[in-house]
């Protein structure tokens, strides 16, 4: 494995050297993978435009991340900013200079890569959702279309893929193979989604065993690795000590946080969907609306926006955890039920003075 990092440093280094004028594009394209983007961009917009797809991200993004949060903890995955300050091959600490920057000191291990996987399997249920209604006929000129919309979408999603993949590896926070794994990774978990239905029906309390089934589970595994001396924030010290920033450093990348984050959207989702709000405006006679739905995505979109300047303080790290579970949970709520039924209440009245 030191050999394989070993050489993934000299492509970091090669990246860092001839791309450097490519940097503010590169920094968006590691934003565009993070998983928080997930819930505050892309599932309102999908929603509104199509529940099913909307319902199925959401799953699809937690379940993806607590994958890939198992999978960090068992793989041990270093990351290059502070593997190459670590390691003892090379001689007279003679260790290659890596570029760091605001966005690089993540705190958890780094196989798979949480961004990689994020944005795959996302972007693989908008691809697919939006090929499954390309072919109505079956003549000759439908085929043509399909085919065409089918190698743009695809062509897209690949270039979107190796985007993401490159900017993360350009700040020195993945090694090119975690990436890979967590770019066919995320394609696994989406792929999987696609053969199970019963999503869209799931009621309140499927949703609240799955939320504990995640939650003790990982706890479990944390518990007993603990019992075996085997600590699984191991990376988080290390990450403190050789970041160039101390302020690079967020709570809101260690592993636990990321775990808190979904579990809370998941939850929100599952009460917001199962809500007599939701049942009154999405399910009633102006959900099958499109000024209805546009106003829903657009007003949902901008007061998620306003969500990043709600910050959770820091000094405590359980109050933080806590915060943090709150927040998410608020967000499926808000664009669920809280604006759909707004708007609902909105056009209501309009509808009568028409009348």
């Amino acid at each position: 494995m030191d050999f394989l990092h070993r050489n993934e440093v000299l492509i970091i280094q090669h990246l860092q050297k001839d791309y450097r004028a490519c940097y503010d594009f590169l920094n968006f394209m590691s934003t565009v993978g993070d998983p928080r983007n997930i819930f505050s961009i892309y599932f309102p917009l999908w929603f509104h435009l199509n529940q099913t797809v909307g319902t199925k991200m959401i799953w699809v993004a937690v379940i993806g991340d607590w994958f890939n949060l198992i999978f960090k903890w068992i793989l041990f995955g270093h990351r290059p900013y502070w593997w190459v300050q670590e390691t003892q091959i090379y001689p007279n600490r003679s260790s290659p200079c890596l570029e760091q920057f605001p966005t690089t000191c993540e705190t958890g291990p780094g196989s798979p890569s949480g961004h990689a996987m994020g944005s795959s399997c996302v972007w693989y249920v908008m691809v697919t959702a939006a090929l499954s209604h390309t072919v109505t006929r079956m003549d000759k000129f439908s085929i043509i279309l399909h085919r065409l919309t089918w190698s743009f979408l695809w062509s897209l999603f690949w270039l979107i893929q190796i985007s993401v993949c490159i900017s993360r590896v350009f700040i020195a926070t993945h090694f090119p193979h975690q990436v890979i794994l967590g770019v066919i990774g995320g394609m696994l978990v989406a792929e999987a989604f696609e053969h199970i239905p019963g999503i869209q029906t799931a009621t309140l309390r499927t949703y609240l065993k799955t939320n504990l089934f995640l939650f003790l589970f990982a706890l479990g595994f944390y518990l007993l690795l603990r019992l075996l001396n085997i600590d699984l924030l191991w990376s988080v010290p290390i990450a403190k000590k050789w970041c160039a920033n101390l302020d690079w450093i967020h709570i809101d990348t260690t592993p636990l946080a990321g775990l808190v984050r979904n579990l809370g959207v998941l939850f929100g989702l599952g009460f917001a969907i199962n809500s007599e709000m939701f049942l009154r405006s999405c399910r009633g006679e102006n959900g099958y609306k499109p000024s209805f739905r546009v106003l829903c995505a657009g007003t949902s979109l901008a007061t998620l926006q306003l969500y990043h300047f709600v910050k959770i303080p820091t000094h405590q790290e359980h109050l933080f955890y806590v915060l943090s579970f709150c927040k998410s949970a608020s967000i499926p709520l808000t664009v669920v039920a809280l604006i759909p039924y707004c708007v609902h209440m909105f056009m209501k009245p309009r509808e009568k003075k028409i009348k």
